[in-house]
Protein backbone atom coordinates (compact mmCIF):
# COMPACT_ATOMS: atom_id res chain seq x y z
CA UNK A 1 0.00 0.00 0.00
CA UNK A 2 1.30 3.45 -0.90
CA UNK A 3 1.01 6.66 1.07
CA UNK A 4 -1.19 9.34 -0.37
CA UNK A 5 0.70 12.20 -1.96
CA UNK A 6 -0.77 14.64 0.54
CA UNK A 7 1.00 12.94 3.46
CA UNK A 8 4.19 11.60 1.88
CA UNK A 9 7.41 13.62 2.26
CA UNK A 10 8.48 15.77 -0.65
CA UNK A 11 12.15 14.89 -0.98
CA UNK A 12 14.20 13.89 -3.98
CA UNK A 13 13.64 15.44 -7.39
CA UNK A 14 14.54 11.99 -8.71
CA UNK A 15 10.82 11.29 -8.34
CA UNK A 16 10.00 14.24 -10.57
CA UNK A 17 9.26 17.93 -9.92
CA UNK A 18 6.79 18.37 -7.09
CA UNK A 19 6.05 14.67 -6.81
CA UNK A 20 5.76 13.27 -3.30
CA UNK A 21 7.88 10.29 -2.37
CA UNK A 22 5.64 7.23 -1.94
CA UNK A 23 5.88 4.75 0.89
CA UNK A 24 8.67 2.23 0.27
CA UNK A 25 7.84 -1.14 -1.21
CA UNK A 26 7.96 -4.00 1.26
CA UNK A 27 11.63 -4.59 1.91
CA UNK A 28 13.36 -5.66 5.09
CA UNK A 29 13.48 -2.80 7.63
CA UNK A 30 17.04 -1.67 8.16
CA UNK A 31 19.04 -2.06 11.34
CA UNK A 32 19.04 0.41 14.19
CA UNK A 33 22.83 0.37 14.49
CA UNK A 34 24.93 3.10 12.98
CA UNK A 35 25.43 2.89 9.25
CA UNK A 36 28.96 2.58 7.88
CA UNK A 37 30.73 5.75 6.82
CA UNK A 38 29.97 5.14 3.14
CA UNK A 39 26.26 4.69 3.73
CA UNK A 40 23.89 7.58 2.92
CA UNK A 41 21.40 6.31 5.50
CA UNK A 42 21.00 7.86 8.97
CA UNK A 43 22.14 6.04 12.07
CA UNK A 44 18.67 5.84 13.62
CA UNK A 45 17.11 3.59 10.99
CA UNK A 46 14.17 1.38 11.84
CA UNK A 47 15.14 -1.87 13.56
CA UNK A 48 14.46 -5.20 11.94
CA UNK A 49 11.42 -5.84 14.09
CA UNK A 50 9.90 -8.31 11.65
CA UNK A 51 12.24 -10.95 13.02
CA UNK A 52 10.09 -11.18 16.15
CA UNK A 53 6.32 -11.49 16.07
CA UNK A 54 4.20 -10.08 18.87
CA UNK A 55 4.10 -13.52 20.49
CA UNK A 56 7.88 -13.80 20.65
CA UNK A 57 9.93 -12.95 23.74
CA UNK A 58 13.48 -11.64 23.75
CA UNK A 59 16.10 -13.64 25.59
CA UNK A 60 19.12 -12.26 27.46
CA UNK A 61 21.39 -13.44 24.65
CA UNK A 62 19.85 -10.99 22.18
CA UNK A 63 17.97 -13.74 20.35
CA UNK A 64 14.21 -14.08 20.11
CA UNK A 65 12.19 -17.22 20.69
CA UNK A 66 8.80 -18.15 19.25
CA UNK A 67 8.03 -20.47 22.13
CA UNK A 68 8.64 -23.60 20.05
CA UNK A 69 12.40 -23.71 20.36
CA UNK A 70 13.23 -21.45 17.42
CA UNK A 71 16.03 -18.98 18.05
CA UNK A 72 16.71 -16.09 15.69
CA UNK A 73 19.59 -13.66 16.08
CA UNK A 74 19.31 -10.09 14.82
CA UNK A 75 22.93 -9.04 15.23
CA UNK A 76 23.98 -6.43 12.70
CA UNK A 77 27.55 -7.70 12.45
CA UNK A 78 29.46 -10.49 14.14
CA UNK A 79 33.05 -9.40 13.54
CA UNK A 80 34.35 -12.44 15.43
CA UNK A 81 32.74 -14.77 12.89
CA UNK A 82 33.60 -15.10 9.18
CA UNK A 83 30.03 -16.21 8.48
CA UNK A 84 27.17 -14.02 7.33
CA UNK A 85 24.64 -16.82 7.85
CA UNK A 86 24.61 -19.62 10.41
CA UNK A 87 21.67 -22.04 10.52
CA UNK A 88 21.43 -25.01 12.87
CA UNK A 89 18.82 -27.79 13.02
CA UNK A 90 16.14 -25.72 11.30
CA UNK A 91 12.67 -27.28 10.97
CA UNK A 92 9.58 -25.86 9.31
CA UNK A 93 6.23 -27.17 8.08
CA UNK A 94 3.76 -25.69 5.59
CA UNK A 95 0.12 -26.33 4.82
CA UNK A 96 -3.34 -25.94 6.35
CA UNK A 97 -3.82 -26.36 10.06
CA UNK A 98 -3.96 -30.03 10.97
CA UNK A 99 -2.43 -31.10 7.66
CA UNK A 100 0.98 -29.43 7.61
CA UNK A 101 3.82 -31.24 5.88
CA UNK A 102 7.53 -30.92 6.71
CA UNK A 103 9.42 -28.76 4.21
CA UNK A 104 12.67 -28.15 6.07
CA UNK A 105 14.04 -30.94 8.24
CA UNK A 106 17.13 -30.29 10.33
CA UNK A 107 18.76 -27.75 8.01
CA UNK A 108 22.37 -26.83 8.83
CA UNK A 109 23.98 -24.07 6.79
CA UNK A 110 27.11 -21.92 6.98
CA UNK A 111 27.65 -19.11 4.46
CA UNK A 112 30.80 -16.99 4.48
CA UNK A 113 30.51 -13.22 4.50
CA UNK A 114 31.11 -11.57 1.14
CA UNK A 115 30.33 -14.68 -0.91
CA UNK A 116 27.83 -15.57 -3.63
CA UNK A 117 26.08 -18.73 -2.46
CA UNK A 118 23.76 -20.71 -4.72
CA UNK A 119 21.06 -23.00 -3.31
CA UNK A 120 20.02 -25.40 -6.06
CA UNK A 121 17.04 -27.73 -5.99
CA UNK A 122 13.75 -28.70 -7.68
CA UNK A 123 10.50 -26.79 -7.29
CA UNK A 124 8.73 -27.50 -4.02
CA UNK A 125 11.87 -28.24 -2.03
CA UNK A 126 11.46 -25.25 0.25
CA UNK A 127 14.18 -23.03 -1.20
CA UNK A 128 12.00 -19.92 -1.13
CA UNK A 129 10.74 -20.85 2.33
CA UNK A 130 14.32 -21.01 3.57
CA UNK A 131 15.02 -17.59 2.04
CA UNK A 132 12.00 -16.05 3.79
CA UNK A 133 13.05 -17.59 7.09
CA UNK A 134 16.55 -16.15 6.70
CA UNK A 135 15.10 -12.72 6.00
CA UNK A 136 12.65 -12.79 8.89
CA UNK A 137 9.51 -12.83 6.74
CA UNK A 138 8.55 -16.12 8.40
CA UNK A 139 9.34 -17.69 11.79
CA UNK A 140 10.62 -21.30 11.86
CA UNK A 141 8.95 -24.03 13.89
CA UNK A 142 12.28 -24.75 15.57
CA UNK A 143 16.01 -24.33 15.09
CA UNK A 144 18.53 -21.52 15.13
CA UNK A 145 19.15 -18.72 12.62
CA UNK A 146 21.94 -16.15 12.93
CA UNK A 147 22.43 -13.63 10.09
CA UNK A 148 24.01 -10.30 9.23
CA UNK A 149 21.53 -7.45 9.00
CA UNK A 150 19.98 -5.58 7.34
CA UNK A 151 18.82 -7.85 4.54
CA UNK A 152 17.24 -7.06 1.19
CA UNK A 153 14.97 -9.20 -0.98
CA UNK A 154 14.74 -9.47 -4.76
CA UNK A 155 12.08 -11.81 -6.14
CA UNK A 156 11.80 -13.64 -9.42
CA UNK A 157 9.42 -11.34 -11.30
CA UNK A 158 10.79 -7.79 -11.65
CA UNK A 159 7.35 -6.56 -12.74
CA UNK A 160 6.23 -7.01 -9.14
CA UNK A 161 9.03 -4.79 -7.81
CA UNK A 162 9.82 -2.18 -10.46
CA UNK A 163 6.90 0.18 -9.95
CA UNK A 164 8.06 3.72 -10.76
CA UNK A 165 8.17 5.41 -14.19
CA UNK A 166 11.94 5.99 -14.31
CA UNK A 167 14.94 3.94 -13.20
CA UNK A 168 16.17 6.61 -10.76
CA UNK A 169 12.76 7.02 -9.16
CA UNK A 170 12.39 3.29 -8.73
CA UNK A 171 15.78 2.82 -7.08
CA UNK A 172 15.02 5.80 -4.81
CA UNK A 173 11.60 4.40 -3.93
CA UNK A 174 12.62 2.61 -0.72
CA UNK A 175 14.63 5.57 0.58
CA UNK A 176 11.51 7.65 1.19
CA UNK A 177 11.29 6.41 4.78
CA UNK A 178 14.68 7.84 5.80
CA UNK A 179 14.11 11.60 5.38
CA UNK A 180 17.33 11.97 3.38
CA UNK A 181 18.52 15.02 1.51
CA UNK A 182 18.23 15.08 -2.26
CA UNK A 183 22.02 14.82 -2.54
CA UNK A 184 22.12 11.74 -0.30
CA UNK A 185 19.35 10.04 -2.28
CA UNK A 186 21.04 10.83 -5.59
CA UNK A 187 24.36 9.47 -4.31
CA UNK A 188 22.77 6.24 -3.09
CA UNK A 189 20.92 5.75 -6.38
CA UNK A 190 24.02 6.34 -8.52
CA UNK A 191 26.18 4.04 -6.40
CA UNK A 192 23.61 1.25 -6.52
CA UNK A 193 23.10 1.54 -10.28
CA UNK A 194 26.87 1.58 -10.81
CA UNK A 195 27.18 -1.76 -9.01
CA UNK A 196 24.72 -3.40 -11.41
CA UNK A 197 26.15 -1.62 -14.48
CA UNK A 198 23.01 0.47 -15.01
CA UNK A 199 24.21 4.00 -14.19
CA UNK A 200 23.77 5.12 -17.80
CA UNK A 201 20.09 4.13 -17.55
CA UNK A 202 19.40 6.37 -14.55
CA UNK A 203 16.74 8.51 -16.25
CA UNK A 204 15.44 5.87 -18.64
CA UNK A 205 11.73 4.99 -18.53
CA UNK A 206 11.36 1.61 -16.83
CA UNK A 207 8.80 0.37 -19.38
CA UNK A 208 11.50 0.50 -22.09
CA UNK A 209 13.86 -1.90 -20.27
CA UNK A 210 14.40 -5.57 -20.99
CA UNK A 211 13.52 -8.16 -18.36
CA UNK A 212 17.13 -8.48 -17.27
CA UNK A 213 17.58 -4.72 -17.04
CA UNK A 214 14.44 -4.48 -14.90
CA UNK A 215 15.76 -7.22 -12.65
CA UNK A 216 19.01 -5.32 -12.22
CA UNK A 217 17.02 -2.19 -11.32
CA UNK A 218 15.20 -4.24 -8.67
CA UNK A 219 18.58 -5.37 -7.30
CA UNK A 220 19.79 -1.76 -7.26
CA UNK A 221 16.67 -0.78 -5.34
CA UNK A 222 17.53 -3.31 -2.66
CA UNK A 223 21.18 -2.19 -2.62
CA UNK A 224 20.21 1.46 -2.11
CA UNK A 225 19.13 0.59 1.43
CA UNK A 226 22.63 -0.69 2.24
CA UNK A 227 21.91 -4.37 3.03
CA UNK A 228 24.58 -6.76 4.26
CA UNK A 229 22.63 -9.81 3.08
CA UNK A 230 20.97 -10.03 -0.36
CA UNK A 231 18.30 -12.72 -0.67
CA UNK A 232 17.64 -13.53 -4.33
CA UNK A 233 14.74 -15.77 -5.33
CA UNK A 234 14.87 -17.38 -8.81
CA UNK A 235 16.17 -14.18 -10.43
CA UNK A 236 16.52 -15.52 -13.97
CA UNK A 237 13.29 -17.52 -14.31
CA UNK A 238 11.67 -15.13 -16.80
CA UNK A 239 14.84 -14.01 -18.62
CA UNK A 240 16.49 -14.97 -21.89
CA UNK A 241 20.12 -16.12 -21.95
CA UNK A 242 21.60 -12.66 -22.53
CA UNK A 243 19.64 -11.11 -19.67
CA UNK A 244 20.48 -14.05 -17.40
CA UNK A 245 24.17 -13.38 -17.97
CA UNK A 246 23.75 -9.67 -17.21
CA UNK A 247 21.98 -10.36 -13.91
CA UNK A 248 24.58 -12.94 -12.85
CA UNK A 249 27.39 -10.51 -13.67
CA UNK A 250 25.66 -7.82 -11.60
CA UNK A 251 25.42 -10.07 -8.54
CA UNK A 252 29.06 -11.14 -8.95
CA UNK A 253 30.21 -7.53 -9.07
CA UNK A 254 28.27 -6.67 -5.90
CA UNK A 255 29.91 -9.34 -3.76
CA UNK A 256 33.35 -8.77 -5.27
CA UNK A 257 33.26 -4.97 -4.97
CA UNK A 258 32.03 -4.73 -1.40
CA UNK A 259 33.66 -7.68 0.32
CA UNK A 260 31.06 -7.62 3.08
CA UNK A 261 27.77 -8.06 1.19
CA UNK A 262 26.67 -11.69 1.01
CA UNK A 263 24.29 -12.88 -1.73
CA UNK A 264 22.17 -16.02 -1.42
CA UNK A 265 20.57 -17.04 -4.70
CA UNK A 266 18.04 -19.88 -4.83
CA UNK A 267 17.32 -21.53 -8.17
CA UNK A 268 15.97 -24.75 -9.65
CA UNK A 269 18.18 -24.49 -12.74
CA UNK A 270 21.79 -25.64 -12.69
CA UNK A 271 22.76 -23.28 -15.52
CA UNK A 272 21.58 -20.19 -13.63
CA UNK A 273 24.70 -20.30 -11.46
CA UNK A 274 27.06 -20.01 -14.40
CA UNK A 275 29.62 -22.14 -12.55
CA UNK A 276 30.28 -19.27 -10.15
CA UNK A 277 30.24 -18.96 -6.38
CA UNK A 278 29.59 -21.60 -3.77
CA UNK A 279 26.85 -24.07 -4.56
CA UNK A 280 24.79 -26.37 -2.39
CA UNK A 281 22.14 -28.78 -3.56
CA UNK A 282 18.87 -28.41 -1.68
CA UNK A 283 17.58 -31.74 -0.39
CA UNK A 284 19.67 -34.58 0.92
CA UNK A 285 21.64 -32.74 3.58
CA UNK A 286 20.45 -29.15 3.38
CA UNK A 287 16.69 -29.48 3.30
CA UNK A 288 15.58 -32.98 4.15
CA UNK A 289 11.94 -32.44 3.26
CA UNK A 290 12.39 -32.59 -0.52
Amino acid sequence: MRCSQSTAPRTASLLGPGVAAPCPRHRQPASSSAAPATSPLPADRTTNASRASSSQTASTSGRVSNGNGASISSAVRRTSSPYSVLVHDLHHRLGPKGAKRPVLNGVDLQIRRGSLHMLLGPNGCGKSTLLKLLGGLMTPDSGQIDTDLPSGFVFQNPDHQVVMPTVAADVAFGLGRYNLSEAAVSSAVRSSLRLVNMEDFMYRATHTLSGGQRQRVAIAGALAEDPKLLLLDELTTFLDREDQFGVLQAVRSITQASGDVTAIWVTHRWGAAGGDGQMERVGGGVEGGC
